[in-house]
């Protein structure tokens, strides 16, 4: 059964977790203990030893000064004894307050000995004598030889060499601990540190087999079938997340490898549904030219034969039909170049816009008299298209900011600039404007603004721009910001940059 990466992730927390605990808990217990042997060692034990031989130098005092002051009846002598008799009262609370410390069994009865020992020797032999030999000065001899406080003197020494020698067992026993305990320490220590490792490096191969690869595999079959092998199966592995995840992209890919073949099979429709309209626009248009040109002939002679001729009304009507079959005849003309966008297609070469600008100045050099007009161009770039085409673009721009003029003289400025690899153009003028309301109605088909009797045309101009542009990669709107009545209107659009400047 597959595991969630969330379960896989829980695992590894767990175990971690776990391996931590356990690793702190032993660690801790075990400072515990080596804490508490070193305590022991150096708080109670070694003290005790050192005390010992206070102990021991003390009474080898006392010993000493009584010896001397007996076998001289010098008083002097004494203070050897009497010194060592306050160093063995020290001593002896020392020892008892360190064995009321330690918890080493037999420690309170081993001083307790050495305790009565020492009072059995002052009490019982070093007292005695020293009165004595004040009350019968030369006694101290005979007391010396009588050897009455050896035996005692080597009971002390016996009492405290076993005190001795159950503290150096047990200062042994400590050490002993402490050399363990400071062991398992470091085991745990070390040990803890290898288990989190080992545990991070299995958690780190279980999470590479489970996530970390399966969605490598996951992403570069995504990549294959982003790269347009939509036949390219996704699974997925590893997780049930990554396996859920690899189902899901697959079922998407499915479903857009079905979409897009609607999708083709739509476009081919519509490829052949525009072919259709395209040549019938084409053939339409075409068929209309001769009857027009027949109409319109007709109706000019009429015009120039019987002009003055007849009623004021049937010249009228005359010029009527004059001038409905001449705007019909610019109205096909028209829809003719838009319906060839994009149909005659020609190889795109790169256009120097500074030379296509020139030639479109040339083109209107006569309304551009007329009017007054100043057309402003700054440097313009070189792009890749159709200069037939493009020329269209600025002609149509350039015309109709002169004849949508204003009242002062029109002035038209061109500009370009960079914009990744496009080149952005900026066509603007101080005409009548455009109210941004009408931003896109401009650019449909024969859609117009003003009556016929104001601004000639057939409203086709701007949208065979938009076409010719959209035709070369690019796209054009209107800048609703700088445009409106009375503020002139401004056109944006973009071509593609050619392959030198990129």
């Amino acid at each position: 059964m597959r595991l969630r990466a969330s379960q896989w992730f829980a695992l590894s927390v767990v175990l971690l977790v776990l391996v931590g605990v356990g690793g702190t808990v032993a660690s801790v217990l075990s400072l515990q203990r080596l804490s508490d042997a070193r305590v022991q060692l150096t708080e109670h034990l070694s003290p005790a030893a050192i005390t010992a031989g206070y102990l021991r130098a003390a009474m080898v005092d006392q010993e000493t000064g009584l010896r001397g002051f007996a076998l001289t009846d010098d008083e002097a002598l004494l203070e050897p004894y009497e010194s060592g008799r306050e160093e063995t009262a020290r001593a002896l609370d020392e020892l008892a307050r360190l064995a009321a410390l330690d918890d080493v069994e037999g420690t309170r009865d081993d001083v307790r000995a050495v305790r009565d020992a020492v009072r059995e020797w002052q009490a019982g032999y070093a007292e005695p004598a020293v009165e004595r030999i004040r009350r019968e000065p030369g006694s101290g001899a005979e007391i010396v030889r009588s050897g009455a406080g050896r035996a005692r003197f080597d009971a002390f020494r016996l009492r405290l060499t076993e005190f001795t020698e159950h503290i150096m067992d047990s200062r042994a026993q400590a050490q002993e601990r402490l050399d363990r305990n400071a062991d398992i320490v470091q085991f745990w220590v070390v040990g803890t540190g290898i288990v989190v490792l080992l545990t991070v490096a299995a958690v780190a191969l279980v999470l590479r087999g489970s996530l970390v690869r399966p969605l490598q595999r996951l992403a570069r079959d995504v990549r294959e079938v982003a790269g347009g092998d939509f036949a390219h199966e996704v699974s997925g592995s590893g997780a049930r997340e990554v396996v859920a995840l690899g189902t899901d992209v697959d079922a998407m890919r499915v479903r857009i490898l079905a979409e897009l073949d609607a999708l083709r099979d739509a476009e081919a429709d519509l490829r052949r549904s525009n072919a259709e309209l395209e040549q019938f626009a084409y053939v339409a248009s075409h068929d209309l030219q001769e009857p027009l040109r027949k109409v319109a002939s007709f109706c000019q002679l009429l015009q120039q034969r019987y002009g003055g001729q007849l009623d004021e009304r049937a010249d009228q009507y005359i010029g009527f039909a004059v001038d409905g079959a001449r705007r019909m005849q610019d109205l096909i003309n028209d829809l003719l170049a838009f319906s060839r966008v994009g149909r005659l297609e020609q190889p795109h070469t790169d256009v120097d816009c500074n030379v296509l600008v020139e030639r479109v100045r040339s083109d209107l050099a006569r309304v551009i008299e007329e009017s007054g007009a100043t057309l402003e161009v700054g440097p313009l770039p070189t792009v890749r298209g159709d200069a037939s085409l493009l020329r269209l673009v600025f002609q149509n721009l350039c015309a109709n900011a002169i004849k949508f003029r204003a009242e002062a003289p029109p002035a038209v400025s061109i500009s370009a600039e960079r914009d990744g690899d496009f080149w952005r153009f900026r066509v603007a003028d101080n005409g009548i404007g455009i109210d941004p309301e009408y931003e896109e109605r401009i650019f449909v088909l024969f859609q117009r603004l003003h009556a016929r009797s104001e601004y000639e045309g057939t409203g086709i101009g701007l949208a065979m721009c938009r076409k010719i542009v959209e035709y070369h990669g690019g796209r054009m709107w209107l800048d609703v910001d700088a445009t409106g009545p009375g503020r002139g209107s401004t056109f944006y659009f973009t071509l593609p940059a050619s392959e030198e400047s990129r």
